[in-house]
């Protein structure tokens, strides 16, 4: 099966390595990975700015890097959610509308094509420690992912999951948000990082490095004893 790569702004600019992790757990299942070097954003910032003709003509030019029939796959719950649900409204009324309705059909977050096209939880992985999985806001009320990581994490060699308290509740990244409301954000994380270590866990995974992101400026901050990890690294570790 041949799956497009789309790879946001801040992981190729921050965790690349993440993007190559998770080309190889897709490759083990069987996929030939294409990555166009032409890509860009999918426009969120700009939109979620108030942008929004800027942010269509960034959208614009994502679905004509995507066109055809494959699969396009990211390991960010954000942007997908994104292109999924909000497409339609910056293309109202839009000679794209066709266009638009089958992208939003193509795009899957990383972790949900695996389980739910694939179809397939175990990809040999060994990780040994505790974790705790962070429901990343847009992976849960904008894709519904909540099963499937959880699935593919209890199949990790060595790795004991153990759910925090408030596992739904937002980190406090928000975008813009923790720029514009700097202390709400930190007390949310504060709220968060330590729900996680009252379960005695090495890790914070999750679907999103923009919440992990967050998550580790807070706990490298205050030098507190947990790791965060994208699940992609997680799938990825103790194989070659």
């Amino acid at each position: 099966m041949k799956v497009q790569l789309f790879i946001p702004c801040f992981v190729d600019q921050l965790y690349p390595q993440t993007a190559f992790n998770m080309v190889k757990v897709l490759e083990k299942a069987g996929c030939r990975v294409h990555y166009n070097t032409n890509q860009t954003c999918c426009g969120q910032p700009a939109f979620n700015a108030g942008f929004w003709e800027d942010a269509k003509k960034v959208a614009t030019k994502f679905v004509k890097d995507f066109e055809g029939p494959d699969f396009i796959i990211a390991p960010s719950a954000s942007c997908v959610g994104f292109v999924r649900n909000y497409y339609n409204t910056l293309f109202e009324d839009s000679s794209m509308h066709t266009e638009i309705k089958e992208i939003s059909k193509r795009i899957f977050e990383f972790t949900e094509f695996l389980t739910d096209i694939l179809k397939i939880e175990n990809y040999g992985a060994v990780l040994n420690g505790k974790a705790t999985y962070h429901d990343s806001c847009a992976g849960l009320r904008e894709c519904k992912i909540h099963d499937g990581p959880r699935k593919l994490l209890n199949k990790v060699k060595g790795l004991e999951l153990i759910e925090m308290k408030e596992t739904e509740t937002c980190c406090g990244f928000g975008g813009s948000f923790a720029v514009k409301f700097e202390p709400i954000s930190i007390a949310m994380v504060d709220q968060k990082v330590n729900h996680a270590l009252d379960t005695g866990a090495d890790y914070i995974i999750s679907t999103d490095l923009s919440c992990l992101m967050h998550l580790d400026g807070y706990i490298t901050k205050k030098m507190l004893p947990i790791k965060t990890m994208h699940i992609a690294d997680v799938l990825a570790s103790g194989w070659e």
